[in-house]
């Protein structure tokens, strides 16, 4: 078995696959990625290296925290008259709010 086989599996079939194997604990209480990764390393899979493999999935609040340290960020270029680099700042603190306002989305629709 590869890793592009069970990536194509379903959580559902990851779970009965995994059940065949005692060393996988708390087998239904796993997401895919969990399982695959668990899977992999039993059967001596090697993971690929890929460069956009893994999404990065931040918490709002770590999001809010990064939209304060630009605030001052942006407080200190202002100061210095840097606009090149405002302009930046600002773009990087519009991106975060709107990623904030897609997770906020993503979670009340369920």
């Amino acid at each position: 078995m590869e890793w592009r086989e069970l990536e194509k599996m379903t959580v559902l079939k990851l779970r009965e696959e995994a059940l065949k194997f005692p060393e996988i604990e708390a087998v239904h209480g796993k997401n895919k990625e969990q399982l695959m990764d668990e899977m992999a390393r039993i059967l001596g899979i090697e993971k690929p290296h890929m460069r956009f493999a893994e999404k990065v999935v931040h918490t709002k609040s770590d999001l809010k925290h990064k939209i304060q340290e630009l605030k001052a960020e942006r407080e200190r270029l202002l100061q210095a008259h840097d606009h090149k680099k405002l302009h930046e700042v600002r773009r990087q603190m519009h991106e975060l709010k709107h990623t904030i306002r897609r997770i906020e989305a993503k979670a009340a629709h369920g």
